[in-house]
């Protein structure tokens, strides 16, 4: 992994590169890449997330997006990056950061989906290991947490892959869909990365 620029706080100066990605915050201009992508992908993305609104696509509810977004990134509490193709500059999906707790947890909460057409191709897992680079020597965090459906083998193959312990079981830990459904529940110490993440940002 190399930042762009060191972090200084000011989301617009990062940008994480990788072999055949790279990461950056989402600006006003992804919209329409990230709106194609998402409608492309609707039928593939649906069954692991939250429903989505009726205006999920469309500029206005992208731009309060992003303002959510610089909002989490000034106070500390979430960081969120669109992953690109490194030589193509296409948009392939996105990764987060949410629910950052200082303190004595120095934690935060791992989200991440990619588009149909780029899935099991090794960009997100490259991309994650980027960013999960940021989270423990930029962010400073101890640990790193996720969650998946149990019938998400994809997901759970990802997190096992980039170094994470499953940690256990969630009854109707999340509403997927409209409906409270169980979850996986998976962690990555500091710890873990030093020793498995040139394996996990390299693959």
């Amino acid at each position: 992994m190399r930042l762009f620029r060191s972090f200084s706080g000011n989301s617009t100066s990062v940008r994480l590169n990788g072999e055949r990605t790279f990461l950056r915050p989402p600006v006003e201009r992804d919209w329409r890449s990230y709106a194609e992508i998402r409608a492309a992908s609707r039928q593939f993305l649906e069954p692991w997330e939250p429903t989505w609104p009726s205006d999920a696509l469309s500029r206005d509810a992208f731009y309060r997006r992003l303002n959510r977004y610089a909002s989490d990134w000034r106070n500390d509490t979430g960081y969120s990056m669109f992953v690109f193709g490194q030589e193509s500059g296409a948009l392939l999906g996105g990764i987060s950061l949410s629910n950052v707790r200082r303190g004595v947890a120095q934690c935060g909460t791992l989200g991440y989906w990619i588009g149909e057409d780029f899935a099991g191709q090794g960009y997100m897992r490259e991309g994650l290991g980027l960013l999960l680079g940021f989270c423990f020597s930029e962010l400073g965090l101890h640990r790193v947490e996720a969650a998946c459906l149990p019938t998400n083998a994809a997901s759970r193959g990802l997190l096992t892959a980039s170094g994470f312990s499953e940690d256990g079981f969630a009854r109707k830990y999340l509403k997927i869909r409209g409906v409270w459904q169980d979850h996986m529940l998976f962690s990555l110490l500091a710890e873990d990365h030093r020793v498995a993440g040139p394996r996990a940002a390299g693959s």
